[in-house]
């Protein structure tokens, strides 16, 4: 059987979400939703695959793969923000950001400590102004 498969009904089975619900979400009929459910020959082209990630926050390489994590791991608002600016290089201080990042890391715990206290009394004073 097509592991694929496999993890494409533990995916409509943990939503817990009808056949009707489920197609409606990805453009599909519940036909074909029963089908991929209940037969072992179907073969989901990409665009169905990478609209069942995108509305089930899976992990593609999960889904067609079984490795990884089966969910994609949420961003919050901040997370998103660094991860704009260390992805493109053409942000102005790219190097220094990543510097930054790099030399934190080495530090141990009571310089991480000065810094974080350093920053907030910024954030703190910047507030202010």
């Amino acid at each position: 059987m097509n592991e694929m498969l496999i993890r494409l009904r533990k995916v409509f089975n943990d939503s817990r979400e009808s056949q009707t619900l489920i197609a409606q979400k990805l453009g599909v009929t519940s036909a074909y939703i029963w089908k991929i459910l209940n037969k072992d020959n179907v073969s989901p082209r990409k665009l169905f695959i990478d609209s069942v990630c995108k509305q089930f926050n899976i992990n593609e390489n999960w889904l067609r793969t079984g490795q990884g994590d089966m969910y994609n791991i949420p961003l919050d608002d901040t997370a998103i923000a660094a991860s704009n600016i260390l992805e493109n290089e053409d942000v102005p201080f790219y190097d220094t950001i990543k510097r930054i990042i790099q030399i934190y890391e080495k530090l141990d715990s009571d310089a991480q400590d000065v810094i974080n206290k350093e920053i907030e009394d910024f954030l703190e004073s910047a507030k202010k102004k």
